[in-house]
């Protein structure tokens, strides 16, 4: 049967990690849970990712899926129910697209935003705003990005809708407001309070305060 023997190895502060347990809960399967500790690594996250040695990992009936986006196409492909791809080729290439220009050119322009050091962080700044100018023009007329419902980009993107706040938050900083980008303002908003998806993000408070902790530290360590 698809639905057994399902485990993931994820890690509760990841936006990675998190976007596989919202696909799994959108598609109702049930799954093992295993909390990882990137700094005491356990023997079967390196056995079953030897080649990155990171989460998430999804395995499936003892055979390992790794890398987030990897591992949201092999979850709609496996199981039916609530549609992650489109199902129009066209679509599905589009998806991809800004899939894969959400994790290559905007997450790590943003993250640099908050963490470089203050040298760097113009250049990366700068960077972030011009990537989410182009996925503010996508969302124009949407709800979401996949139509009406949220999907795959949409939970690529949990990074944006979620974490980008709680960054904000914690560091005093501002990357992505509600005058600068009112389309992708409201997205994060309605995509955060969709009940399954709200339900598997990380609590906010908790979610806050290690990342201050992490930007202490590495102010503590410059």
């Amino acid at each position: 049967m698809a639905g057994e023997g399902v485990k993931l190895y994820g890690l509760w502060a990841s936006p990675f990690s998190r976007r596989v347990e919202i696909a799994l809960k959108l598609k109702g399967i049930p799954y093992d849970y295993i909390e990882e500790h990137l700094q005491n690594k356990s023997p079967d996250l390196l056995k079953y990712n030897p080649v990155h040695k990171k989460i998430p990992v999804l395995v499936h009936n003892g055979k390992p899926i790794a890398e987030s986006q990897v591992i949201l196409e092999y979850i709609d492909e496996t199981w039916t129910g609530y549609p992650i791809m489109p199902a129009d080729p066209y679509d599905r290439a589009m998806a991809r697209f800004w899939a894969k220009f959400i994790d290559d050119k905007c997450i790590p322009p943003i993250w640099k935003s908050f963490w470089e050091a203050e040298e760097e962080q113009g250049t990366a700044f700068k960077e972030a705003l011009e990537n989410l100018n182009l996925l503010e023009k996508e969302l124009e007329r949407k709800k979401f990005f996949g139509g009406e419902k949220a999907g795959f980009v949409d939970i690529v993107a949990n990074f944006i809708a979620y974490w980008v706040g709680a960054l904000q938050e914690a560091t005093g900083k501002e990357v992505l407001t509600k005058e600068k980008y009112p389309c992708l303002f409201k997205w994060g908003q309605d995509f955060a309070s969709c009940s399954i998806i709200n339900e598997n993000l990380p609590p906010r408070d908790r979610l806050i305060a290690a990342l201050k902790a992490h930007f202490e530290a590495a102010k503590a360590s410059k």
